[in-house]
Order: C-alpha cells, then structure tokens, then sequence
C-alpha cells in the first residue's frame, strides 16, 4: 500500500522525492556512526564488567566473554565498515528507484527505530551510550523527514511487510554483523584488555605454559 498524493496527471508521484531522502540515508548514518567509531570502543572497554553483569542473568549461559572484555577498536571498524557497505546501498536503491524501493524504505523505518533504541539504551544505563548524542540530533529528525518526503511524493510504502521487515531486520542485522566481524577479525581480537591467565590476540599457548 502506497501512502501520498497523486500528481496531476492522476499517476502516482515520485519524482519529486527530493535525492537527500534517499542518499540522505547514507550521510545521516555516517554522522551517527561517526559518534560510535569514536567512543564505542572506550565505552565497551570501560563499562564491559559491569555490562556483563547485567547480562548475566537475562542471556541464556551469560553474557558472551567478549562483552566483559569490551570490543576492540578493529571489531568496530570492520563492523562500522560492514554496516556502512549496506546503508550506501540501500540509500542508492532508494535514489534509483526515485525513494520506491521497499528495501531502501525498510532501510530508512529501521534507521528511524534505531534511533528510539539508542535513547531507550541510554535511559535505561541512567548514563551515555554510544551513538545517543546524535539519535535525537540526526537520526530520528532526517528519518521523520524523509518519510514525510516519500509519503508527500505518493511512494510510501507503509504497510505491514515494510514495518515487520524493519522492526525484525533491525536486530538480526546488527547481531549478524557483529557475528561476522568477530569471526573475521577472529573472537579474541575483539577483547581488548587481557584478563590474567587470558592469551593475548596473536599469541599461543604451549602445553603446560
């Protein structure tokens, strides 16, 4: 189900569905993670114990090791990296397709959640969190604009397989990407700091030692 006006020749619209809509996406993500690539790293490492501790208890076997360890800068480069790959293709579907790709529009509605995610994160921790600084700021203001855009333009696709798409695609996406950067930059790279009687990434143990 599309959503807007029709133009007046009765079609529906779309080309007036303005580029910074849609490669917009990819920009406004760049902002956001900007902020994350700086202190996500730092954060995990200085809040990762007491992280862990919170998600002992509410994680089937406990929280993952890596999370008391926090993530070192290279897993989010590589994650950040992965992720931006997806968010400049999408905002190029969405120029493409003059802002009608429902997998662009996916893309946008999960940026636009994921922006609420941030500030739920952060009223939750009573603290900072990574990427809240420009959720409110960036995030939740261009994705409230740029749907507002597709809707006026008569391609807004807001209908149940767009929304559940994006509410569901929102976390196995972060998880399978933080997933694949760990096996890509191999699990105990993603550790930082070592914990006594922990091996460093790149060293080996010997029997006995």
């Amino acid at each position: 189900m599309m959503f807007g006006r029709r133009n007046g020749n009765g079609d529906r619209g779309g080309q007036g569905v303005p580029v910074e809509a849609t490669r917009g996406l990819f920009w406004a993500w760049v902002a956001n993670d900007l902020e994350e690539l700086i202190t996500m790293g730092p954060w995990s490492r200085r809040h990762g114990s007491e992280l862990a501790s919170r998600l002992a208890g509410r994680l089937p076997g406990g929280a993952p090791r890596r999370v008391s360890g926090g993530l070192s800068e290279r897993h989010v480069r590589v994650s950040i990296s992965i992720m931006g790959c997806l968010m400049l293709a999408l905002a190029e579907r969405g120029r493409a397709t003059g802002g009608r790709s429902r997998l662009y529009q996916v893309g946008l509605l999960g940026f636009g959640v994921h922006g609420f995610t941030h500030l739920l994160n952060s009223a939750v921790w009573r603290g900072y969190t990574p990427g809240v600084a420009t959720a409110p700021t960036v995030v939740i203001p261009f994705s409230a604009w740029a749907v507002r855009e597709l809707a006026r333009n008569g391609v807004l696709r807001l209908d149940g397989r767009t929304i559940t798409t994006a509410l569901v695609g929102l976390p196995v996406t972060i998880l399978g990407i933080h997933g694949l950067t760990a096996r890509l930059v191999g699990p105990e790279d993603a550790l930082e700091d070592v914990a006594p009687g922990r091996t460093a990434p790149g060293e080996r143990t010997t029997p006995g030692g």
